[in-house]
Order: C-alpha cells, then sequence, then structure tokens
C-alpha cells in the first residue's frame, strides 16, 4: 500500500503503512472519494451514511465503533431496519469497520494489527 495519498488537487498527504491518514485533521470528503477509488470503489450514498456514522460514534466516544454498534446506529435510519453485518460487508468488501473507519479517516484501531 502506498504510503501516501494524493488527492485530485494536487495535496499530498501521509499515510501509515496500513493505508491510514497519519494526521486525522487532514480529512475531507474528498479523502474519502480518493480511498475508496483507489480500492475501486465508488462511494454511494449508503456509504456517506455510514462514514457519518462512523466519525459521529468517534467523536462521542473517542474509539471506533463496534460493529454491532455501527449497525445498531444504522437502522434508526429509514430503509435501514434490516442493516446487518452483510450489508456492511457489502458496501465495504475489504472489512466493513476496517475500510470504513479507514475511509472516514480515523485512526487506525488498536485492533488492526
Amino acid at each position: 500500500m502506498s504510503e501516501t495519498l494524493n488527492l485530485p488537487d494536487g495535496t499530498t498527504l501521509p499515510l501509515d503503512e496500513k493505508g491510514y491518514l497519519v494526521e486525522p485533521a487532514d480529512w475531507t470528503p474528498a479523502v474519502a472519494e480518493t480511498m475508496a477509488a483507489d480500492d475501486d470503489l465508488a462511494l454511494t450514498p449508503a456509504h456517506w451514511q455510514v462514514l457519518d456514522v462512523v466519525r459521529e460514534y468517534f467523536g462521542e466516544h473517542g474509539i471506533e465503533p463496534p460493529v454491532r454498534a455501527l449497525v445498531l446506529r444504522l437502522r434508526r435510519f429509514p430503509g435501514n431496519e434490516n442493516m446487518g453485518s452483510r450489508e456492511l460487508y457489502a458496501l465495504f468488501p475489504g472489512g466493513a469497520a476496517r475500510q470504513a473507519i479507514r475511509y472516514a479517516g480515523l485512526p487506525r484501531p488498536v485492533s488492526c494489527i
């Protein structure tokens, strides 16, 4: 994995060895779009909903959400009543929580070795 992320505007951001932003404050929606494009993934409104919930949870608790907590929060949105880990993995095939956390610009989870 590259240790830099090159945004469309010419900005280059440092990444750690696992592809997470070194400086979470550098995150913008363009970061998420670029990371997803690098993974051959186009972000849809459903992806953005997950990213928003992940960022919100992190802001409240200072840690990334466990998959179960993420699913429970996502189920609060109309149309997501049947959301589960399968649906998350369909959106983020590189690992539901891990890939969403990386796209959301959050620090690499402690459990992500």
